[in-house]
């Protein structure tokens, strides 16, 4: 008679030996290797996490914010920038953009950049060996253009000096060259000092004794893609001839204010 274990080792249901739990073999020949299981999905955040039609309406959203801002940007830039092409023709569209939540009370530009170009000339005549001549014109704007041009620390005197001594003389004169106030005179000797100063860096072969002074105006052209027409027809104003004294050389100015 056979023995319980013998019958337990022979009995061809898939046993491989006493002890053994069927159930645990097949689990084990089930459970795919820890190998093959591919790394997680990454997880992706903000417009790329949405689906594809959010994310369509996500982007025409920012689209339009966009081009909100940029057009809000540019309307406050003329509105607030010195008369432009673009703010002459197109300035009431400016003004119905900004006017009255966005005004604002400041410029650019203060003052505003100059649309003109101011020359101021002399002219001298001239006491010789040979009589009186008058000399022709000569700019001395154009002068102080040749100190600037190509100079990396030009002058104050090549820069400013001229101009703000004609500005000066504008502004305490009338139409008339008539002084419109306490400072006239001063602004009047300034200028025969500074065109005096001029005229003394050049060789006339004789004494200056009347100086001339004049100002040519003339607009700034319009660039080529605008459609403005600008008269670019130069303007002069001509002041009287000045009798040249001892106070007008710089050499002699202390002596003249004793």
């Amino acid at each position: 008679m056979d023995s319980y274990d013998d019958r337990g080792v022979g009995d061809g249901n898939g046993s491989g030996g006493p002890g053994v739990d069927p159930g645990s073999d097949r689990r084990l020949r089930t459970t795919p290797p820890a190998e093959s299981a591919g790394p997680p999905a990454p997880v992706r955040s903000g417009i790329a996490g949405l689906s594809r039609p959010y994310q369509i309406v996500a982007a025409i959203a920012l689209s339009v914010i966009g081009m909100i801002a940029c057009t809000h940007l540019a309307m406050v830039f003329l509105h607030v920038a010195p008369s432009n092409t673009l703010t002459k023709q197109h300035g009431k569209a400016v003004d119905d953009w900004v006017y009255p939540e966005f005004e604002q009370n400041w410029k650019l530009f203060a003052p505003n950049p100059l649309q003109q170009n101011v020359a101021v000339h002399v002219r001298a005549e001239i006491a010789g060996p040979d009589g009186r001549r008058t000399t022709p014109w000569m700019s001395l704007s154009a002068e102080d253009s040749r100190g600037i041009r190509g100079n990396l620390l030009p002058s104050h005197i090549h820069q400013n000096e001229l101009r703000r001594a004609w500005d000066f003389y504008l502004n305490s004169h009338d139409i008339q060259n008539r002084p419109n106030g306490l400072r006239g005179d001063l602004s009047e000797r300034y200028i025969r000092r500074i065109v005096m100063l001029r005229l003394g860096e050049h060789d006339y072969g004789g004494t200056v004794e009347r100086i001339q002074v004049r100002s040519e105006v003339c607009s700034v052209s319009a660039p080529p893609w605008s459609t403005e027409k600008i008269s670019t027809k130069p303007n002069y104003r001509v002041l009287p001839w000045w009798t040249v004294t001892p106070a007008d050389l710089p050499g002699n100015a202390k002596e003249a204010v004793k």
